[in-house]
């Protein structure tokens, strides 16, 4: 397989899976840490390897080192692996995704952005995703007419918190998630629900048009649920680790024992709590991005925007949402192929890039 993304939480925890089934690792992308880089370059004996900077490839312990973004389209193209791994993070996933459909090879998506800003312009019949909430649903799909389809959040780092309070919160109060530590984008993404927003346009796109919604459950051992028109609900109960959907998403007849089940006398109890605009207020959007998903370009472009400015102190924290729903209300056009979507992406940019 390829991995791009090899030192992120989704990529340490893909190689980890892959040395379980015996699963050939033949490209390794990364970022910046080169130290963990080395120590899995050691471990998996990748053929190549592509890093962000081309000044640190004399630090790299491989003799078949390439940097930069066009570095990663070409290895994809040359690569013979019929499986791409896409865990990196942001816009700048996308590109990858798309080569990596064109080369014919099967996309195992934790690459949020792709189908967020470009799902209407995706054979999704080539994606496999490794969300748990996305994994949850396809888990639980069953040949019966559905009503609704159902994802969960956490809540984020400020579900607990007084809501006056969230306008003065720091970069490092977003990191402090209640039940996992996850990178710092998706972790501020948490906070703001945006992340939630994400998956909910990311289900729209893997699974059809219908209903789709999200709730909070703050324990996150159920992932997802289908509410049916029999009036019947299932729900994906699995402790929160990656390392499943990972695990089908590199062997399709998985039957090997992935993680404990879930006790539930252990458990105890569950709540269950409603995502509210007060608390967060990109939920306001929900239902007009839903019913005009291809407007997805438009949110995640304000977002990455938003949050470099959150993290350069130019902004507050609540101030993130601000940008996004104003973005959304100024740029109402509909990219109609791929060009669109590259082109509105840097327009928006531009435009929110001269703002403070």
């Amino acid at each position: 397989m390829v991995l791009l993304g090899s030192t992120g939480s989704i990529g340490v925890n893909t190689l980890e899976v892959a040395k379980n089934l015996n699963i050939d690792v033949e490209v390794l992308v990364c970022g910046n840490n080169i130290e963990l880089l080395n120590k899995q370059i050691l471990e998996h004996s990748p053929k190549v390897v592509v890093i962000a900077d081309a000044n640190d490839i004399h630090k790299v312990n491989h003799s078949n080192v390439f940097s930069g973004s066009d570095a990663i389209l070409q290895v994809i193209r040359n690569s013979d692996s019929e499986l791409v791994v896409n865990a990196l993070v942001g816009f700048l996933g996308l590109r990858p995704t798309l080569i990596s459909l064109e080369s014919g090879k099967k996309v195992a998506l934790a690459n949020k952005e792709s189908l967020v800003s470009c799902g209407g312009f995706i054979d999704v019949s080539k994606i496999q995703p490794i969300d748990s909430e996305h994994f949850g649903l396809w888990y639980l799909m069953q040949d019966r007419p559905v009503e609704k389809m159902i994802i969960t959040a956490s809540g984020g780092a400020f579900r607990d918190w007084d809501i006056a309070k969230l306008q003065n919160a720091t970069l490092a109060d977003t990191q402090k998630h209640p039940n996992w530590s996850m990178g710092q984008k998706i972790t501020i993404d948490s906070a703001t629900m945006v992340n939630k927003m994400f998956e909910l346009l990311e289900a729209r796109w893997l699974f059809g048009e219908g209903k789709y919604d999200a709730i909070i459950e703050t324990k996150s051992l159920i992932h997802a649920l289908i509410d049916f028109k029999d009036g019947s609900t299932t729900a994906h109960f699995a402790h929160a680790s990656m390392q499943l959907p990972i695990a089908y998403a590199l062997d399709e007849k998985m039957s090997e024992n992935i993680l404990e089940h879930v006790d539930l006398l252990k458990v105890g109890s569950l709540e269950f709590r409603e995502i509210t605009t007060d608390r967060y207020p990109i939920w306001h959007i929900r239902e007009e991005l839903l019913k005009n998903p291809a407007r997805g370009v438009v949110v995640n472009a304000a977002n990455e925007v938003a949050i470099e400015k959150f993290i350069n102190k130019e902004i507050g924290f609540m101030d993130i949402s601000k940008i996004i729903i104003e973005a959304f209300d100024t740029f109402t056009q509909m990219p109609t192929n791929i060009d669109d979507v590259f082109d509105l992406d840097a327009e928006i940019r531009d435009r929110l890039g001269r703002k403070v």
